[in-house]
């Protein structure tokens, strides 16, 4: 499901218009970056996590050279899915 499938199913489930719906969805977005940003986690009782993980530094190789190499730090987002979004598949 793409973004704008994503809000006509919400038009549908809501009787907003398309318009509010989609102003809707990008605010919870941009707000659940900025959460992130700042080292909060997201937490939607049923649905799941949204939440930071770090990752060490850590040695990899050159898959051309076979060269040993360093892989930096890296922060990532990640999802949890909650005990109701899971069982409900």
């Amino acid at each position: 499901m793409k973004k704008n499938e994503l809000i006509e199913a919400m038009v549908k489930k809501t009787g907003a218009t398309k318009a509010a719906t989609e102003k809707t969805l990008n605010a919870f977005v941009e707000t659940v970056i900025e959460a992130l940003k700042e080292g909060d986690r997201v937490q939607l009782s049923g649905f799941g996590t949204f939440e930071v993980r770090e990752r060490a530094e850590r040695k990899g190789r050159n898959p051309f050279t076979g060269e040993e190499m360093n892989i930096a730090a890296t922060k990532s987002p990640a999802f949890k899915a909650g005990k109701r979004f899971k069982d409900a598949l």
